[in-house]
């Protein structure tokens, strides 16, 4: 594993580069860039996800997000969907550089709402030629409709106008930023499942990492993430290949399945049997047969 950067317009992106097993010099491979999810940073599961598939033949690309981890981009913590579209295709511009990638073979594998930001830049971006989403995660949907989507889009109102007020605090009259937590620092008998683990992944030493801090801005972050859809006019723009894996028990199962109904081209979903959201992150059993569909999926469509 190499830690490189590129260019994403004025901002400065880190990443780790990955290459296959059995690596030769002069030889052009397909090649991923992995995205990793709202709060992640490119050592935890996206990371994962480009070690295992560069050892399955794929020179591989795992980076943290601008304004987050080893990124650039002011002000720090910022979650901005747009700019995490706009990441990817700036990991495209650097794969496509590099001696060692085919520029016409080149994926996104994305990861929870790395899985719809990838989504919507594979739409926009021809350059990828397939894509493939684990345990995805629509954020500016989830944001509106709460984590199982049982919520009309107009339950984000309160929390507009509560941020409209902090805004003018902080903008008019000094107060301190807000921040928001990504995943509870204590969950209860209310948390749904899926973010009790999430809970467990990100705050304790199964997958704890010092540049994934549990924080974004809230004034700056979340009137960006209640109007965004990262789906939006997919039935019309995605037309590359898309491969689409999650858990039967993952309360975020419904962002898989939309996804998949909207789809009209090539298309596979893939329910594993008792998988939850968080499975997928770093659970061996899971994350093994997210590869193992994953790996000829790509190996035909790259």
């Amino acid at each position: 594993m190499d830690a490189v950067t590129f260019a994403n317009g004025s901002i400065t992106m880190a990443g780790n580069l990955f290459r296959p097993d059995g690596f030769e010099q002069g030889h052009r491979y397909p090649a991923l860039v992995t995205v990793h999810p709202g709060g992640g940073v490119k050592e935890q599961t996206a990371g994962l996800y480009a070690e295992k598939m560069a050892a399955q033949g794929f020179v591989t690309l795992a980076f943290d997000a601008s304004y987050q981890g080893e990124s650039g981009g002011e002000p720090h913590f910022l979650e901005d969907p747009a700019a995490r579209v706009e990441d990817v295709r700036a990991a495209v511009d650097y794969l496509q550089s590099r001696d060692d990638v085919d520029p016409e073979r080149i994926g996104v594998l994305g990861v929870c709402a790395g899985g719809a930001y990838g989504a919507n830049a594979t739409m926009t971006d021809h350059r990828v030629k397939a894509l493939a989403t684990v345990s995805a995660l629509n954020i500016g949907t989830a944001w509106r409709q709460g984590w199982f989507g049982a919520d009309p889009a107009t339950a984000a109102v309160p929390a507009l106008d509560a941020i409209a007020q902090q805004r003018t605090a902080e903008c008019a009259h000094g107060a301190e930023v807000a921040t928001s937590a990504y995943v509870p620092a204590e969950p209860d008998e209310n948390t749904p499942y899926d973010m009790v683990q999430a809970s467990e992944y990100y705050l304790t030493p199964r997958a704890q990492h010092p540049n994934a801090k549990n924080t974004y801005l809230a004034t700056k972050s979340i009137p960006k993430i209640m109007a965004w859809d990262g789906f939006h006019l997919a039935e019309d723009l995605l037309t590359q290949p898309v491969l689409m894996v999650a858990g039967s028990d993952a309360g975020s199962l419904w962002h898989t399945t939309e996804l998949h109904a909207r789809l009209r081209g090539d298309k596979k979903l893939v329910i594993v049997d008792g998988g939850t959201h968080m499975d997928f992150y770093d659970v061996p059993k899971y994350v093994d047969r997210a590869v193992a569909e994953a790996t000829p999926f790509f190996t035909e469509h790259l």
